[in-house]
């Protein structure tokens, strides 16, 4: 049953009890609805219509009630994906956990890992190489320890052999199952979160007990089969809630907009925004909001392709250093994927790239290379001879029709939509390898120890900002004795006064304001920058020495040394620069792309640092456009109302890259004018004379070299 967002459940309307078997009814197609008012019909067809359900398996929001429905079927399909012989020991962690789900999901994926049963797939080691076989008993040695009966077969699933093996010699051909099929799973098997609760019936069929364990005994009791909060924990929700009613009445009746009743008639309170969207209404006192500005919509690719394109592209420039492939821009690329010439050096070292991650990660690919004994070493010749032995061993239907093609050495002959769906699977493979995820959790590890830092800044340049005011507060009963006499109290006084009177004045000029996360702090601020850095250093070491036992000491050694590196002088002194250094910091650890944001219609917003555009994405993912100047940024800005919900956020995210997005803008903006004179002046000096194809704008992607190029 799809949910309401923020995960509210909804009860369908019952059928009426005084329906006449000859009464014309209005019903709803897709939840059999019936009911004998037009208006309440429309009504509730109209708030299915709106775009506030959510998928209760699969999580995915801004849907219909109907998209919500589908959804639902689809991710039900995936569930059944999860190995049966795993649904009981997955089953028991879930029971009454209260990790968030993504903690939970990792949880079970980390325990059920190494888990073999009877009937599982995989590979057995022996002298002459890896071969496939098929697990037939389970042969307990003792407490934490077991063997295995295991079959192997040839190519075509015929058992050739039988023996005995350990764990050590068994390997597996690829996770039993991902990670969006386990969180499909968790939802889909329980009714509740924090804590998480198995359906009744779920349960009892895998032998799960329902009692609650004794950790949660004091904060939850069952009630009429159901999972309830005690009532303590209820009286405290209860004393939050009435606070905050208490307030929002006293503030509406200092509005004078209190809920009254005239005739009968409930007046509504004012509405508290921001709300969603597509619920603002326009007030009086609103600007006039101009409809978003149309996008430019002129790609070199058709446009069901964009997307994949993005994903690649931005894969490959945010991951360019560990791919040691240089980065490229996004039109270069665009044309070099259209391009009908097969050896595009772009592309060749694009692919290559990606193939070296397989092959040094010693999986399936590297294997399937070994069987071939091809060369490890890819060059302009023989690169098509890996691409063709990659979609022979993932075996896609609709890729390997293309593979003749490529062994032919006619790559450019290909569609554009057949070569980025290569890549994009490419792709997939490169993010599932050992070696790409070990990458990623020194990201994350690094993002950590520069989040630590940061936040140690903040907190020293708290303090010495209120030691700031506390020492100008300090100030006035100093002034209260002057040449060893004290003053009268006429003149304490007075004195006192005409500092109340001045203190605005006085706070503003020495530069103290109120501490505050969000503020930028003063120039005052900064009198101990020079023992805080001594503590955020030694802060910032420990955080990077606890790792080191794990295997990471060379990674967390060298981000601190980068750290104080980059410190230079002028930074030291200026909070916002550590600020955008930070940012900077952050963004070339990039762990995954998200949108700025949605407008009212859930249009997604996309920039990429590498890029001067910002991209829109329609809700169906199947239109793509872009604003490429300061002017169209600014309307588009202009356009949004900060009383939605969606919009409001976009707007924030806007306005955080801001002065980065339009200062890029602005420098291509020139760049391009500068080659329109350059061309004019070209066609004015002689006409006859044609500059060579390779010196063409549009052919630039001719000349990449891979700079980075592993050798």
């Amino acid at each position: 049953m799809p949910l309401l967002i923020r995960r509210k459940p909804f009860t369908l309307a019952e059928p009426p009890k005084d329906l006449k078997p000859d009464e014309l009814v209005y019903q709803i197609r897709f939840t059999k609805e019936i009911f004998q008012n037009y208006q309440e019909y429309l009504n509730r067809l109209n708030l299915y219509r709106q775009r506030i359900w959510m998928c209760k398996v699969s999580g995915k929001t801004s849907l219909t009630y109907e998209e919500a429905l589908v959804s639902e079927q689809h991710a039900t399909e995936k569930v059944k994906q999860f190995p049966k012989e795993l649904m009981t020991p997955a089953l028991k962690i879930i029971q009454y956990s209260m990790l968030p789900l993504k903690d939970l999901a990792d949880s079970i994926n980390e325990k059920l890992l190494g888990h073999l049963f009877v009937g599982a797939e995989l590979f057995v080691k022996r002298d002459d190489g890896p071969y496939p076989c098929k697990i037939l008993k389970v042969i307990k040695e003792g407490v934490d320890k077991c063997s295995y009966e295991v079959a192997w077969f040839n190519k075509g699933k015929n058992i050739t052999e039988k023996g005995d093996f350990c764990v050590e010699d068994l390997v597996q051909k690829k996770p039993l199952f991902s990670r969006n099929v386990l969180k499909s799973f968790i939802r889909e098997s329980t009714h509740r979160n924090a804590p998480w609760v198995l359906h009744e019936e779920l349960a009892h069929k895998h032998g799960i007990s329902t009692d609650i364990p004794k950790e949660l005994r004091g904060r939850f009791f069952i009630k009429n089969g159901i999972l309830t909060c005690s009532k303590k924990r209820k009286n405290e929700e209860s004393m939050v809630e009435t606070d905050t009613n208490s307030k929002r009445k006293k503030s509406d009746h200092l509005d004078g907009s209190t809920q009254e009743e005239e005739n009968g008639q409930h007046i509504d309170e004012p509405v508290k925004y921001p709300i969603d969207d597509l619920l603002v209404k326009p007030g009086p006192d609103d600007p006039v909001f101009i409809a978003h500005p149309s996008p430019s919509r002129d790609f070199n690719v058709s446009m069901d392709c964009v997307g994949d394109l993005l994903m690649i592209w931005d894969f490959c420039t945010s991951f360019a250093k560990p791919l040691n492939l240089y980065p490229y821009p996004l039109e270069d690329f665009e044309n070099a994927i259209r391009h009908r010439e097969s050896n595009v050096v772009l592309l060749v070292e694009s692919h290559a790239a990606l193939f070296r991650v397989l092959i040094n990660d010693d999986g399936e690919y590297s294997t399937f290379l070994r069987k071939r004994r091809l060369k490890h070493k890819i060059t302009m010749i023989n690169w098509s001879e890996y691409l063709s032995d990659f979609l022979e061993m993932i075996n896609i239907p609709g890729l390997r029709q293309f593979e003749a093609t490529i062994k032919r050495g006619r790559y450019g002959l290909l569609d554009v939509n057949a070569k980025l769906d290569i890549l994009s699977v490419l792709v997939d493979r490169v993010l599932e390898t050992g070696i790409f995820r070990k990458r990623m959790d020194e990201l994350i590890e690094q993002r950590q120890a520069l989040g630590a830092s940061r936040r140690v800044e903040a907190l020293e340049d708290g303090r010495n900002r209120r030691k700031e005011k506390e020492q100008l507060k300090a100030e006035p009963e100093t002034n209260g004795v002057v040449d060893g006499h004290h003053l009268n109290s006429a003149s304490v006084s007075t004195n006192n006064n005409h500092i109340m009177q001045n203190g605005d004045t006085g706070e503003k000029r020495n530069g103290v304001i109120k501490p505050s996360r969000n503020d930028t702090p003063s120039r005052s601020g900064i009198k101990h920058s020079n023992a805080a850095s001594k503590k955020i250093q030694k802060k910032l070491t420990s955080e990077l020495e606890e790792p080191a036992e794990n295997g990471k000491e060379a990674s967390s050694k060298k981000l601190q040394k980068q750290l104080k590196d980059d410190k230079d002088p002028s930074e030291k002194n200026s909070i916002e620069q550590r600020r955008a250094y930070y940012e900077r910091e952050m963004e070339k650890r990039l762990i995954s792309r998200s949108p700025l944001g949605k407008d009212r219609d859930y249009n997604r917003y996309w920039w990429f640092p590498h890029d001067w555009r910002i991209f829109v994405e329609s809700t169906d993912s199947k239109e793509w456009g872009y604003y490429s100047s300061k002017e169209e940024v600014d309307a588009l800005m202009g356009s949004l109302n900060c009383k939605g919900e969606r919009e409001r956020a976009l707007q924030k995210q806007l306005a955080k890259c801001y002065d980065s997005l339009c200062s890029e803008l602005q420098k291509k903006s020139k760049d391009l004018m500068h080659k329109v004179e350059v061309d004019e002046s070209v066609v004015r000096r002689s006409t006859r004379v044609r500059a060579p194809p390779q010196q063409n704008p549009a052919n630039a992607f001719l000349r990449y070299v891979n700079k980075w190029k592993e050798e």
